[in-house]
């Protein structure tokens, strides 16, 4: 008895910061990435620890979730909405283990959204710096100059739509060059579902003109066969003396499908494999329109005026 009193005792004094610790090396194996977990441990540190961290997670109350979120509620609000979905995790996990009890006093919906502002009404969307459509021509003539495995990736990131890890990270094996397929797996999206991407006429002919590297099966390596950085699209944008980032050529292309083509919306979405919000119309969709997308990513490439097509 005096053995289960001591635990009892143990479990109910467990400090909030030994929890987020307990909690993060409990989840860590399903993040992607180091990244993730560094995260979670920087955010948790610097806007939770100071003001609860040594309190006993089972007195956590929602005046000390508030003491968190609310001096960075409306300047930081990204950050504050996922810091909020942390605190409420390591909250449940901590319910689970019997740690604390009760409702759950980070949670949003029918809780914190009566006292704070809905993020959808304070956060200022940013938008991607983007090459205007009808700079596009112009440019691509420009990045076709330019030499090195970077511009080379830019140019398919551009061909395809695609973001710029997901062609960094690309290896031979993801293609079927008969079929003109690339097959993008679940674990280098963003969404964390597979991708099909049909290959255009442009972007097979820029693949068939690369060289074969040793000893990777990398498509786009860089140094010592690694991996090209985050960063290395981006140099090439700056030598070319062009005010937009990798990323923006998405929105340049979800503009073209938009005002230049008619393309239904559905279509440009699937290309760019974004999520679906209407659970409903994603529930119906039950294919992803290969072929059809095709047809668009080919329009795409001869309004680009990009490399002769394969025969």
């Amino acid at each position: 008895m005096q053995q289960q009193a001591l635990q009892t005792s143990e479990a109910a004094n467990k400090k909030f910061d030994w929890c987020v610790t307990e909690f993060i090396n409990s989840k860590a194996d399903e993040w992607k990435n180091a990244k993730h977990r560094q995260q979670w441990e920087s955010t948790l540190k610097t806007y939770v620890s100071p003001h609860i961290g040594d309190m006993a997670v089972r007195d956590v109350d929602l005046p000390h979730v508030l003491l968190c979120l609310e001096p960075i509620w409306k300047t930081k609000n990204e950050t504050a909405s996922r810091l909020r979905g942390r605190i409420e995790s390591v909250l449940d996990w901590s319910a689970v283990r019997k740690y604390r009890s009760g409702d759950n006093p980070a949670r949003w919906k029918g809780h914190l959204d009566k006292v704070l502002p809905a993020p959808t009404k304070i956060q200022k969307v940013k938008h991607h710096r983007a090459v205007p459509i009808d700079d596009m021509s112009v440019f691509m003539t420009d990045l076709r100059e330019r030499t090195g495995t970077s511009a080379r990736a830019l140019e398919f990131v551009i061909l395809t739509a695609a973001r710029s890890g997901e062609v960094r990270g690309a290896v031979w094996s993801e293609f079927d060059m008969d079929a003109k397929i690339w097959n993008v797996p679940a674990g280098r999206m963003k969404a964390g579902r597979e991708h099909r991407v049909p290959l255009s006429n442009a972007a097979v002919s820029l693949l068939e003109a690369l060289p074969r590297t040793k000893g990777t099966d990398l498509v786009f390596p860089g140094t010592k066969n690694k991996a090209l950085s985050d960063m290395s699209l981006t140099a090439v944008m700056r030598r070319m003396e062009v005010d937009a980032v990798p990323h923006g050529f998405r929105s340049t292309f979800r503009d073209w499908v938009g005002d230049r083509t008619t393309y239904p919306r559905d279509l440009a979405e699937m290309a760019l494999a974004h999520v679906i919000e209407n659970k409903t119309e994603e529930a119906y969709r039950r294919s992803d329109a290969l072929e059809r997308r095709r047809e668009m990513m080919n329009a795409w490439g001869g309004f680009l005026n990009p490399r002769p097509p394969v025969d």
